[in-house]
């Protein structure tokens, strides 16, 4: 919690990784105990790395995850069931990621603008927290800064990566654990509108 703001922890996965056209698949979103989690079939085939991943594979209509299939939603019903769960806290969300400068917030912004939802994703959004970049400042010297290693090192545990409510879950966790100070969280925020 940070003064009136609460940080809600995202993941997406996604098509592959050009955020300028890739597709959603699977978005989740935890704040202490509340989770979401939504799958959508993609438009476009993901990239052999992704699949690799991921482990999500298409087919027409149908998403699957290590083979087996997942219960999908249009990705308009995912972004608008997405606003309603940040609308739900009442306050102004900051959204937090590990690159999420480099990655999820493009990516949203990018879908949000392309069903129209971009004005209310702005009012119930006040900015990106990226945790890549407030692990480097929080600690300078270690090795590894993806989320994997800082989870082994902070958490002493694996866990299934690349499962996007499960690396939402686990960077609310590191995040406790670090229990950061409110002016390296700041320099770490990033306004909705700034240009990436």
């Amino acid at each position: 919690q940070m003064g009136d703001k609460i940080i809600v922890f995202i993941d997406l996965e996604a098509t592959g990784l050009d955020t300028s056209q890739c597709d959603i698949i699977q978005l989740a979103a935890v704040c202490e105990e509340r989770v979401f989690n939504k799958y959508t079939v993609p438009q476009q085939s993901m990239t052999d790395s992704a699949k690799q991943v991921t482990g999500f594979t298409v087919q027409p209509g149908r998403l699957f995850r290590r083979g087996s299939p997942v219960e999908t939603i249009s990705i308009d019903d995912l972004l608008t069931s997405f606003l309603d769960f940040l609308r739900s806290f009442q306050r102004p969300v900051l959204l937090a990621a590990h690159s999420v400068m480099r990655f999820d917030a493009p990516v949203l912004t990018r879908v949000m603008k392309k069903y129209d939802l971009y004005p209310q994703f702005q009012q119930v959004v006040s900015g990106f927290l990226d945790t890549f970049l407030l692990s480097k400042r929080l600690f300078p010297r270690i090795k590894g800064y993806s989320q994997v290693s800082l989870v082994g090192k902070f958490l002493g545990k694996t866990y299934d990566a690349h499962n996007a409510e499960e690396d939402a879950k686990m960077l609310q966790e590191l995040y406790k654990v670090w229990r950061p100070e409110k002016s390296k969280v700041v320099i770490s925020t990033f306004k909705v509108d700034e240009k990436y």
